[in-house]
């Protein structure tokens, strides 16, 4: 699975997925540091990338979209440090991973992991 490192992020998170078994490249490698979060969310998609962000904006473009790719991991705890959460992440990311690869949104907390399957559902 590749696994596309957000900027809110640090680069440190590559080192830690890449040691786990992933191929991981944070955007500051590929892309502009001032990218709007479209473009690292169509960069994602084209190219098969799962984003892993600490931002909320990435779910919210997901909606508002009903995009059923790239599928995203989001942190959600005040010490994103990969020293911190980065084993509770590669946990997820390799229970989840059937769902990762079809589609879908991952929050990770300190307490629980969340999965919403891709697209979302239209609110009536």
């Amino acid at each position: 699975m590749k696994i596309l490192i957000d900027m809110n992020l640090s680069p440190r998170w590559v080192k830690l997925l890449n040691e786990a078994g992933f191929d991981s490249a944070h955007w500051s490698m590929l892309g502009a540091n001032n990218a709007p979060d479209t473009e690292i969310m169509a960069y994602a998609k084209i190219n098969g990338y799962v984003v892993l962000t600490y931002d909320l904006d990435f779910s919210a473009i997901l909606a508002a979209t009903h995009g059923e790719k790239p599928s995203v991991v989001q942190i959600r705890a005040e010490n994103v440090n990969p020293d911190v959460i980065g084993w509770q992440v590669i946990t997820a990311i390799r229970q989840m991973s059937v769902e990762l690869e079809n589609g879908a949104l991952i929050t990770v907390d300190p307490q629980r992991t969340r999965l919403r399957l891709l697209p979302f559902p239209t609110r009536y």
